[in-house]
């Protein structure tokens, strides 16, 4: 018998991606992979492995996958971990989740992501960290109110899961690799520029929410969507995201690919800019 955990992975056409992300949590007792009925080899690769495969048909209105399935699954353990096809568990991840859910000491756990970008690692995305080891029951996809954006697919694009109890750091990053090219990021982004504008929209509509003094004493998840909110009412966006990750964040450090991804990154800022101003006031 594997370690005592429940993996939920959710996919959809990840038969590239999706045996290295099986290898890396074989060491769990239960797998979940939440499909939206591939039409490649996802699920005959999932159930190859030992995964349960369990298929998805999302509703206009409805919650999305990963809010389904904490919302829906009944999984055999008291821990989860939330996985994507793209990510994979190193060796030492493993031992701290382990050690975690022998412990018993928190209720869930955030842990930072290695990316990789063109064969190479990238030191400027680190540290990006996500609540992904939590125990059944406590965590929850956050609701942002944008079920229903058009083009966007059934899966949550930046929502991220909350956990009602106390929280902790696991030291060792996922990572996060994804095999296929370039014209697939740019296809992803180009979906999530669509969300990403509806989420501007709304959030230059909300008040910021808390004070300077106030904001030190909020936890990474908290921060991030405040800080968000002072994001979305900057101008020259695009441009100060290129000096933010080139610069700030020292991509200049992960030679050509740290370039193409920060002028990427600022490129996906534009779009959602011109999305926004699409949609109007």
């Amino acid at each position: 018998m594997g370690a005592a955990l429940t993996v939920i992975l959710p996919v959809k056409n990840e038969e590239e991606n999706l045996p290295d992300a099986l290898a890396s949590v074989a060491w769990a007792d239960e797998v979940i992979v939440v499909d939206s009925h591939s039409s490649d080899r996802t699920a005959e690769i999932a159930s190859a492995a030992g995964a349960n495969v369990v298929q998805f048909d999302y509703v206009p209105g409805g919650p999305k996958k990963k809010a389904w399935a904490l919302a829906t699954l009944a999984p055999r353990h008291d821990w989860l971990l939330l996985l994507d096809a793209d990510e994979r568990v190193p060796e030492g991840l493993r031992t701290e989740i382990e050690q975690a859910v022998a412990s018993g000491d928190r209720d869930g756990y955030y842990v930072d992501r290695e990316f990789v970008f063109m064969g190479r690692r990238l030191r400027c995305f680190s540290p990006n960290w996500n609540m992904r080891l939590f125990r059944s029951g406590r965590g929850r996809m956050e609701d942002l109110e944008l079920h229903d954006v058009p083009g966007t697919g059934d899966n949550e694009i930046h929502e991220h899961v909350t956990v009602g109890g106390s929280t902790g750091f696991l030291r060792t990053p996922l990572r996060h690799d994804d095999y296929r090219d370039l014209t697939a990021w740019l296809d992803r982004h180009n979906r999530y520029a669509t969300w990403e504008a509806h989420l501007y929209r709304k959030f230059r509509r909300e008040p910021i929410g808390v004070s300077p003094l106030g904001f030190l004493r909020l936890d990474p998840f908290r921060r991030k969507r405040v800080l968000r909110r002072l994001w979305v009412r900057l101008p020259f966006r695009p441009g100060i995201r290129f000096l933010v990750w080139y610069v700030g964040r020292r991509g200049f450090m992960d030679g050509r690919a740290g370039f193409v991804f920060c002028v990427l990154m600022s490129y996906y800022e534009f779009i959602i800019g011109a999305k926004l101003r699409e949609l109007g006031p």
